[in-house]
């Protein structure tokens, strides 16, 4: 390709500010750690589930579980559309069976219909009268038809991260009508190279608009939203090779933007003894930026698909409580797991996590009848748990009084949307930052703002955009008399949601600086230039994330504002805009901006 030369811009602009207090000590690899831990490798081997076996398995008085379907080979995630279709995956085997039952009598019908087949299938959602299927790095649906067969398949999104060590996706429809995607991690316990691994992802049900929803999350695949407050919750996988009883399974309130802590810290605090933060940020301060689990549970339970109950046929007591599969993790011994957990909730708020259906594990805990993977309500109130270790779903009832007149296959009560609308509207609607009162000019000092890439008003270059690179661009200005840091916010007003779709935040950048390089790392802490911090944008990550419209929007401008500053901030990485800009207020000394635009590629 050959090399184009283009016109540099200059504005006035003026700056300010170091943080303030002393700089934290950087955290090095060789940091005098010296911890010992029990890894026990412990995997129970499967056992016939026998009738004498099912009638050990401990259940609240009421309930019973019986066999709803057999020799299924590996059974993973459930799916079941009100029509009464029931959808489950087969990782092993890359398909996805339907199965039905008509006559109401607990059990399948006859065999399983494949209706699918897709290397990896694993997450499965309905939503309307489409199925919906995740594979490690597809996303795909196809219409469900009146027989619960289905149609056409239709690639949504063939970009999603790699698998490592945690490949088995899922997703869920939340209150909003927005799809919500989990990614785990590739390690154990590491710094990930994609912002996209160890996150929920955000997107609308065609795959676009994908965003990082909330991240820090090792592994979280059970996932779903309490029917009173319409808040998400999730249970993650925490870290293993810690010992036995390090450390708990977490349940998490996951909201917009905030970080869960992985790889650096867990449960409500705890630093985990080999990882080391990016930018010379200290685990301590780590934890300061994370938020703490809510509730924990047992260690290396290794939760699974979480079902909140909305049916008809449970008692009272029940409704709005999630339950979660457990399959049981082999870094245990004893074994923790093979089991379904309740979670309690009272008013929204979970008060506890206790054992709901246990006894899988048989033989003194050296074997087991079922690895618990897949959770879903029927429509007529039932459970379904499914066993990919044994090949079996289980349907698990209450029989032990009379059900609720009226209530039976119908529709639950719609989970309320509020809660996820108001944290998508987050900072929509609002002023560029040029343009906010919290970055109003106190006196009259000025500066030049230049880039090299381009012309003022002109394109962008494709390698600065996610569609190409997604490089930041080289930035230039003249030294301002005074400066004690810099700040740089980047918008496109362009953007649908939100609106200005905020790119780019960085602040403390040092006041002898005259430059930002080309290719800035996307670390919330850098060391060269020391202390510059980064914060999180409208994706989700941290640092620079270029230009991508949606094919068909036209023309976007982007906004290059950088602000001087008569103080230093004293924000932690990883802010967001409003942040950083409430922090700025009455400290801004001048700004400026260059303006870029860029259209999304034809192809």
């Amino acid at each position: 390709m050959s090399a184009r030369r283009f016109r540099p811009c200059f504005l006035s602009i003026a700056i300010v500010g170091l943080l303030a207090g002393a700089t934290p000590a950087f955290a090095q690899q060789a940091d005098g750690t010296d911890t010992a831990a029990r890894n026990t490798v412990f995997k129970p081997g499967p056992v016939e589930p026998t009738p004498a076996h099912l009638q050990q398995i401990k259940l609240p008085e009421g309930f019973e579980i019986g066999v709803f379907a057999s020799r299924l080979l590996n059974p993973r995630i459930l799916a079941v559309h009100p029509a009464g279709h029931i959808y489950v995956s087969r990782r092993e085997q890359g398909d996805v069976l339907l199965l039905h039952d008509a006559d109401g009598d607990g059990r399948a019908d006859g065999a399983p219909t494949q209706v699918l087949h897709r290397p990896q299938a694993h997450g499965l959602a309905v939503h309307g009268d489409h199925l919906y299927v995740v594979t490690v790095k597809e996303l795909l649906r196809a219409p469900i038809q009146p027989d619960g067969t289905l149609g056409e398949l239709e690639l949504l999104v063939d970009d999603l991260p790699d698998g490592g060590q945690h490949p088995n996706r899922t997703l869920a429809f939340g209150p909003d009508g927005m799809l919500y995607l989990s990614v785990g991690s590739t390690c154990n316990a590491c710094n990930e190279t994609n912002p996209e691994h160890a996150t929920i992802l955000r997107m609308k049900p065609d795959g676009s608009s994908r965003s990082i929803f909330a991240s820090g999350l090792r592994n979280t695949i059970g996932f779903g939203w309490q029917p009173v407050t319409g808040e998400l919750w999730g249970m993650d996988h925490n870290i293993d090779s810690l010992g036995d009883e390090q450390h708990p399974e977490e349940l998490n309130r996951i909201e917009m933007g905030k970080q869960y802590g992985w790889p650096h810290v867990f449960a409500d605090g705890g630093l985990h003894p080999q990882t080391t933060p990016p930018g010379g940020i200290t685990k301590a301060q780590w934890r300061d930026l994370s938020v703490p689990m809510v509730m924990g549970y047992t260690a290396h339970a290794a939760p699974m698909q979480m079902a909140f109950y909305q049916g008809a046929s449970f008692p009272s007591e029940y409704q709005g409580d999630a339950f979660v599969a457990m399959r049981g993790s082999w870094n245990r011994k004893p074994a923790a797991g093979y089991e379904v957990a309740r979670v309690r909730f009272e008013r929204g708020e979970p008060k506890a996590i206790e054992s709901f259906a246990s006894g899988f594990l048989v033989d003194g805990g050296n074997a087991q009848i079922a690895r618990p993977v897949g959770l879903a309500v029927m429509p007529d109130g039932a459970l379904l748990m499914s066993d990919d270790g044994n090949g079996m779903i289980y349907r698990i009832a209450y029989n032990g009084g009379t059900q609720r007149a009226g209530r039976q296959n119908q529709p639950p009560a719609p989970v309320p949307a509020g809660p996820m609308e108001r944290q998508a509207r987050q900072g929509h609607g609002v002023p560029l930052a040029f343009d906010r009162r919290e970055t109003g000019q106190r006196g009259g000092a000025s500066s030049s703002l230049q880039t090299e890439a381009f012309a003022d008003g002109q394109a962008i270059p494709l390698r600065y955009s996610e569609y190409g690179e997604g490089v930041s661009p080289p930035l230039r200005w003249s030294a301002v008399e005074g400066a004690q840091s810099y700040a740089l916010v980047m918008e496109d007003p362009d953007a649908e949601m939100p609106k200005p779709f905020v790119h780019w935040v960085a602040w403390n950048i040092p006041g002898q600086s005259t430059s930002l390089p080309e290719g800035l790392i996307t670390h919330p802490r850098l060391t060269e230039p020391e202390d510059l911090r980064q914060g999180r944008n409208s994706y989700g990550s941290t640092g620079y994330f270029g230009p991508k419209p949606p094919p068909g929007t036209g023309v976007h401008h982007y906004h290059f504002q950088v602000f001087a500053l008569d103080a230093p901030l004293d924000v932690a990485p990883g802010a967001d805009r409003d942040t950083v800009l409430e922090a700025m207020r009455g400290h801004v000394i001048g700004k400026a901006r260059v303006i870029g635009t860029f259209a999304a590629p034809e192809e």
